[in-house]
């Protein structure tokens, strides 16, 4: 039988002519079955702080009022075993040469997304990979990341990759927290540091982890990995 899991996708400054040079891509996973134990676990999280428990765990949220919110948040997503993340960081996009590589941003998003997923995959388990909806163009794409997916691990059964689908992350917790962490990675990569809440956020996730989170750790490391991606020179085919 094999375990099932769930991961939770999300990115930050991902488009090419938006604000700032960093793009991350990043990914929250945990066992299927331990979804909803961790999904209460935050909801409890939130009514501590005297939060309702529809609010949504936002980065840009992250602010001297709810400091403290958010540090539970991080200490309790080291403090459990079942959950994980990875981080691609593409340091400058905007240093990008696409034309060099017969391609466009789109297509290197997603270049990325497979690079973002495939340490995570493995032919004893199984997937399925929540990416947080972005407009209605995008549904072809994702079917075309789930089919590189599958090919890239030979899963022509789709005993593996169970699906790759949109969602809506207000509607998903554990996409709330890829939220947060892919944001505070952001946040340190672009050299930001005026807001106090969101520094001792970057603080905390450094001191729980051991990492300075600006370079790149093990290829196996499986609680906060952390990957820093550097260009090819030339176009290789």
């Amino acid at each position: 039988m094999r375990i099932e899991y769930n991961v939770y996708c999300d990115e930050s400054c991902h488009l090419m002519h938006n604000d700032g040079g960093a793009m991350v891509l990043g990914a929250v996973w945990c066992p299927m079955n331990k979804r909803q134990e961790i999904f209460e676990r935050i909801r409890e999280i939130k009514e501590t702080h005297k939060l309702s428990k529809t609010f949504e765990i936002k980065w840009h949220k992250v602010s001297k009022s709810k400091e403290d919110f958010y540090l539970d948040l991080i200490s309790y997503f080291f403090d459990d075993d079942d959950l994980h993340f990875r981080a691609l960081i593409v340091p400058d996009k905007n240093a990008l040469d696409h034309k060099a590589f017969n391609q466009d941003h789109d297509t290197f998003y997603y270049k990325m997304y497979f690079d973002l997923l495939k340490v995570i995959l493995s032919p004893q388990c199984a997937y399925n990979i929540y990416i947080d909806i972005k407009d209605s163009k995008s549904q072809e794409k994702v079917i075309h990341l789930q089919q590189v997916l599958r090919n890239d691990q030979y899963d022509y059964h789709n005993q593996i990759i169970r699906k790759v689908q949109q969602v809506h992350s207000h509607e998903v917790e554990l996409l709330q927290i890829t939220d947060l962490l892919v944001g505070a990675i952001g946040y340190l990569h672009r050299g930001l540091s005026k807001n106090e809440g969101k520094m001792r956020l970057i603080e905390r996730i450094r001191s729980r982890s051991g990492y300075s989170l600006l370079k790149s750790t093990l290829y196996k490391e499986d609680k906060m990995n952390i990957f820093i991606w550097k260009p090819r020179t030339t176009n290789n085919g």
